[in-house]
């Protein structure tokens, strides 16, 4: 575009902004309306602006369609983190495998910010039950329902896990500060957790459960329950000896 078509353009804005309806005219309208005049600006220089205005255009409207796509990511990201901590997730939105999990648990502990570090332990020990299929990989899981999920698997854990779980719904939600006493608690935990194998279920041929259907099936008639009674007594009816 020429630089008197750019004058000319520009007037014809003004003497637009003049009109009555632009005078409560809304931010977004507003903005909306001056990104759409920049827009055709950029085209019409594509166009007749030369070989040089136009590459100059299309490098700025590419920057600007990289940063529109960059601003909707960066939102839809946030929005996702927001929906995880709304419904209590016990992850967040990128996700780490337990030995991450532990290293930075860690790296926060030395720091001395035990509240997040009780809250990347408790991620540790549920994604290492993850990856030992001893729980569901279930999205958008809750500390509570890791408890009582990895509780049924590991009965003889499943106190310190509900424990473990208020620790981290005190720390995230409640506003307690993170203590090094609840972040051993947890780490001890996740020890202890990384040996532990689930209990296994009889199966129909093991010993233990041929054993228990031998002892459980009748070995014939059932033997009297107590003392046993006065011998039987002569038949009832008139003696042999009596009279007819």
């Amino acid at each position: 575009m020429s630089p008197a078509g750019r004058e000319e353009a520009a007037r014809r804005a003004a003497e637009e902004l003049l009109k009555p309806q632009y005078e409560h005219e809304s931010l977004f309208d507003l903005l909306s309306r001056r990104f759409n005049q920049f827009l055709n600006d950029l085209l019409d220089a594509v166009t007749g602006g030369g070989p040089a205005g136009g590459v100059v255009a299309s490098v700025v409207i590419l920057a600007i369609i990289i940063g529109v796509i960059v601003l909707v990511s960066w939102q839809l990201r946030r929005n996702a983190r927001r929906r995880s901590l709304d419904t209590g997730g016990l992850f967040g939105a990128r996700a780490l495998t337990a030995d991450e999990h532990r290293r930075a648990a860690e790296r926060l502990a030395g720091e001395g910010r035990w509240g997040e570090a009780v809250q990347e332990r408790l991620r540790a020990i549920a994604r290492d039950l993850e990856e030992r299929a001893l729980v569901d990989g279930m999205p958008g899981r809750t500390a509570d329902e890791l408890a009582a999920e990895a509780g049924a698997a590991l009965p003889a854990f499943a106190g310190e896990l509900a424990a473990a779980a208020r620790s981290f719904d005190e720390v995230t939600y409640g506003g307690v500060p993170g203590t090094p006493d609840a972040y051993a608690a947890l780490a001890g935990l996740d020890e202890r957790l990384r040996h532990a194998r689930p209990a296994p279920l009889p199966s129909a041929t093991s010993p233990e459960a041929l054993t228990g259907a031998l002892v459980g099936a009748p070995a014939g008639p059932a033997a009297p329950v107590g003392p046993p009674g006065p011998p039987p007594g002569p038949p009832a009816g008139p003696s042999a000896g009596g009279p007819a």
